[in-house]
């Protein structure tokens, strides 16, 4: 089993009221609300380093199948086992494989937008804000796709909607968190949700996690998407 530090792979704490910290990378001082058991701390800009990459991942990929494309940005290096770069990952991979599913959307500026917006979201929202960045994101690629704003009708629900199906999903796994689960959880939602309402059909994957013994809080059997999970039905058929 691995850590959970960047710095020195200690486990992590999460004060609840959290507390100025300043990070170990940069030396940026700030409130945080995680840091590990020896008091490293890693801003969120540090822990998303070299996140941009995704962009030019997407703008390539071919695939209609959304976990596949976040399971490709899961294998870059900049991603780690949990962290605020899944609030940027969920969307971006959803907006790609809309795209190439038939979906008209500018896709390079959809993705520079998801980015940005994705980047907004903080480490550690699942516990403390009650809604996971993943979830979030979700809602944020059909803001994008459906030029959402704070004025608009039907685009303003949609968002909401979407939002809502992904944290439900979430909510109904319960915790501890894993950005894996989650971000999965979300994407599947999504391929629905599309399909539904703006009649563009992306590939909808049986996903089987091989994050697992990366994850120190892993659920087990517990999770949708364990492996011994589909053992178990597999040894049924």
């Amino acid at each position: 089993m691995k850590g959970e530090c960047l710095i020195c792979k200690a486990p992590l704490v999460y004060p609840e009221t959290g507390e100025e910290m300043e990070c170990a990378i940069c030396g940026r001082k700030e409130f945080g609300r995680a840091r590990c058991e020896r008091g490293h701390y890693v801003c969120d800009e540090c822990h998303m380093a070299g996140l941009d990459a995704i962009v030019a991942l997407c703008l390539e990929s071919p695939s209609k199948n959304p976990a596949d494309i976040l399971e490709g940005m899961m294998a870059m290096p900049f991603c780690h086992m949990h962290g605020p770069e899944h609030h940027v990952m969920v969307g971006a991979a959803l907006l790609t494989a809309y795209r190439n599913a038939g979906g008209e959307i500018d896709l390079e500026r959809a993705l520079t937008e998801m980015v940005r917006r994705g980047k907004s979201v903080p480490g550690g929202a699942c516990g403390f804000w009650g809604a996971c960045g993943a979830g979030i994101s979700s809602g944020m690629f059909v803001s994008i796709l459906s030029s959402s704003t704070p004025l608009s009708a039907e685009p303003f629900a949609l968002a909401h909607q979407m939002t809502a199906k992904s944290l439900n999903a979430i909510g109904e796994i319960g915790g501890p968190r894993c950005c894996k689960r989650d971000s999965y959880l979300s994407v599947l939602a999504a391929v629905d949700f599309a399909a539904e309402r703006f009649g563009i059909q992306m590939e909808k994957p049986e996903i089987v996690c091989r994050h697992s013994p990366q994850n120190n809080q892993c659920i087990g059997k517990r999770c949708p998407f364990s492996s011994a999970n589909r053992r178990a039905v597999s040894g049924r058929e």
